[in-house]
């Protein structure tokens, strides 16, 4: 059971701007929809800002129920309106995975590093046009109000993908996640991993970007 936070047990000054949660406790998403979101009103607080207990239950099939499930568990524990992103990696050759389990593909512990190498490794030998990828990013954005139980709050899911491959061995450092093994599809086999992208190029093409970009009018037209 989520205990639901009282929005007034932090203090808002008069005439602030509208806060809008990120259900997210990493620092690399909140920076990374701050920055797409471009958002003139609105102040984006994760669920460490505002003191947030506990985890959700991700134990949804695709990306677009587990965003649902993180968006509802943030509106739920802080009366606020919340926007969750649920991301990952669908490789061709695995069939789509790892899918909804990429960041655990290696395992629960699993680091970036764990999850590059296991994934590089279940595709050696294959050539590029057998290593076909694409990053998947859906936003959920859940509006708390008076419509009762858990599943009837109102949702507005926006999604996106950036297609590419997996490369043959790591390369950059910028980024996190896979983006030094993913090689958009606009790189040549072999040509620069997202790894290798600035954050200016990566933020024209990325899943995420594209995803907030449809996700954007929504959040203007409720007046953030």
């Amino acid at each position: 059971m989520v205990s639901r936070r009282d929005p007034a047990a932090v203090p808002v000054p008069e005439g602030a701007r509208p806060r809008l949660v990120v259900a997210t406790r990493s620092p690399h998403k909140l920076r990374e929809l701050t920055e797409l979101l471009h958002l003139e009103h609105a102040v984006l607080l994760s669920l460490d800002d505002l003191g947030v207990p506990g985890e959700p239950i991700e134990d949804g099939q695709t990306f677009e129920a587990n965003a649902r499930i993180k968006a509802r568990f943030a509106a739920e524990a802080t009366g606020l309106p919340s926007l969750a992103d649920d991301s990952g990696i669908e490789v061709e050759a695995l069939g789509g995975g790892p899918g909804v389990r990429t960041r655990r593909y290696a395992g629960p512990d699993a680091t970036d590093a764990s999850n590059n190498a296991m994934l590089l490794a279940a595709l050696v030998g294959l050539p590029p046009e057998g290593r076909l990828a694409r990053y998947v990013c859906v936003l959920a954005l859940a509006l708390p109000g008076d419509r009762g139980p858990r599943a009837g709050l109102p949702m507005i899911l926006r999604r996106g993908t950036c297609r590419g491959r997996i490369a043959i061995a790591a390369r950059g450092t910028g980024g996190f996640g896979y983006d030094p093994i993913f090689e958009p599809r606009s790189e040549p086999p072999g040509g620069r991993t997202l790894g290798m992208y600035s954050a200016a190029e990566k933020h024209a093409i990325s899943h995420r970007a594209k995803a907030a970009r449809r996700m954007e009018p929504a959040l203007r037209d409720l007046g953030f």
